[in-house]
């Protein structure tokens, strides 16, 4: 499946603004936790983003997730004023990441993927992503289409 590149129109976008700001980081936190519980997240990498926060947003929808690790687990949380690691990207950007179509480097030296704070931290999350066999989750199904 090839992502075709588009934009959420800006109509579309605004709506989010009426909208409860917690269920995308709900749900964002929700996700990771069920891929750690079926271990497709490795427990000690897990481990290295320990009281750290995360601020994930698509830009042109203008929703982000933001989320931390407390005791291994993912929780969502209120977007902090500096987060210690965001990542910002077109909707069509992250779904391609998803589906393996672009990988970070080249989305980030396009200029397509924003990533600010830890440098660290943000290499250790883009080895996470790059790491994981997307057929062993259950979104395989989801990604297959």
């Amino acid at each position: 499946m090839n992502i075709p590149d588009f934009t959420v129109p800006a109509p579309l976008a605004g709506l989010h603004r009426m909208l409860p700001k917690r269920p995308p980081s709900m749900a964002l936190a929700a996700a990771l936790n069920l891929a750690a519980g079926r271990g497709v997240l490795p427990v000690d990498t897990v481990a290295l983003l320990e009281g750290r926060s995360f601020v994930v947003e698509a830009t042109d929808a203008a929703i982000s997730a933001c989320f931390t690790v407390h005791n291994g687990s993912f929780s969502a949380i209120d977007r902090p004023e500096t987060p210690d690691l965001y990542f910002g990207a077109k909707a069509c950007d992250f779904a391609r990441l998803a589906l393996r179509e672009e990988d970070p480097d080249t989305l980030f030296f396009s200029r397509r993927l924003d990533i600010e704070g830890d440098t660290e931290l943000g290499l250790i999350v883009k080895n996470l992503l790059d790491s994981i066999d997307w057929s062993e989750t259950p979104f395989a199904r989801f990604m297959a289409h």
